[in-house]
């Protein structure tokens, strides 16, 4: 079985962390990933979410956290503020560090995103392929007014610096309008056997990788079907503050409008969290098929049983 996986960052690493106990050793997961979320640091090329999803799987993520590496040091960044260059809210530590020296050091030698995270993959051994949505430079960035007025920010600074205590007013993909699919991004949407959107940011993770032209026509017109499982659960979301940036984009947080905003031209099949339940009919009204099962990742045997319950799901509506 060839499953491919569109991802963001914590919550769509731990999924996949799930998903890889779920399958047998003769199946195949491709996983594309945000850049979005990408941003320039120190002279740096930083890819959050890629790192997120290699980290988690190759077992060097900050299990607490979420993000960045476990047993980290942050003497590079001690230093950097004793020269007083920032910015000191995005934390970068020293084995983080590494990671993205190698990368900026390969991009600027020229080669591309994609071969940089097959390269930085080498080391970490995550048992997915994975792969960057595009070579192409896209940042989302988000409208905010304060008493600044009204401006746009890079994501991380909303999310990161800001905490998303400012509305979000518009979000704003900035140069996706114009990237390509990395190499290997359709032709695996094509072949796949289930397509998975776990239960990522829908706007800012899911929504981004959506945003590249030619990313949501491939899924809309594959075979395979398309399951997706709620990222809020009663009404909030499981982690961060995607009801923020839902908000921006005139959908409600819930489980229910989340699935209707993807929309049954592109998802076939949907999960729940059981206290959701109430909306298993209306999502279904919508022409996508619904089931309420536990949706809360306490641990990789239960985040493995929702990985398994999308599985059964995509047999049950399979085109």
């Amino acid at each position: 079985m060839r499953i491919v996986a569109l991802a963001g960052g914590i919550g769509g690493a731990r999924f996949l962390r799930g998903l890889r106990e779920a399958i047998g050793p003769e199946d195949e997961i491709t996983v594309i990933g945000n850049t979005g979320d990408d941003i320039h640091l120190f002279g740096l090329k930083v890819c959050p979410d890629l790192d997120t999803v290699m980290y988690t799987l190759g077992g060097g993520i900050h299990e607490e956290q979420g993000w960045g590496r476990t047993d980290e040091t942050w003497s590079i960044k001690a230093e950097m503020k004793e020269y007083g260059v920032g910015p000191e809210w995005f934390g970068l530590g020293d084995r983080d560090f590494a990671t993205h020296l190698v990368r900026s050091q390969m991009l600027t030698a020229g080669y591309t995103l994609s071969q940089v995270t097959e390269a930085l993959c080498v080391r970490w051994q995550p048992g997915v392929r994975l792969l960057p949505m595009s070579d192409d430079r896209v940042e989302t960035h988000v409208r905010i007014t304060d008493e600044q007025g009204t401006r746009a920010i890079h994501f991380q600074e909303y999310w990161v610096r800001l905490h998303a205590a400012v509305d979000a007013e518009a979000i704003v993909p900035v140069g996706a309008d114009t990237a390509k699919p990395a190499p290997g991004v359709l032709e695996a949407l094509a072949e796949a056997d289930v397509i998975l959107f776990p239960p990522s940011n829908p706007v800012v993770s899911i929504g981004t990788i959506l945003a590249v032209p030619g990313i949501r026509e491939a899924v809309a017109a594959a075979p395979a079907p398309v399951v997706g499982l709620s990222p809020i659960i009663g009404g909030a979301p499981v982690r961060g503050m995607a009801d923020k940036v839902l908000a921006a984009v005139g959908v409600e947080a819930t489980a229910e409008a989340v699935a209707l905003n993807y929309g049954s031209a592109l998802v076939d099949g949907w999960l729940v969290d059981t206290v959701d339940e109430a909306a298993v009919a209306a999502v279904e009204a919508g022409g996508i098929a619904c089931r309420a099962v536990p949706l809360l990742m306490t641990d990789v045997a239960a985040t493995a049983e929702m990985a398994r319950a999308a599985l059964a799901l995509a047999e049950q509506v399979r085109r």
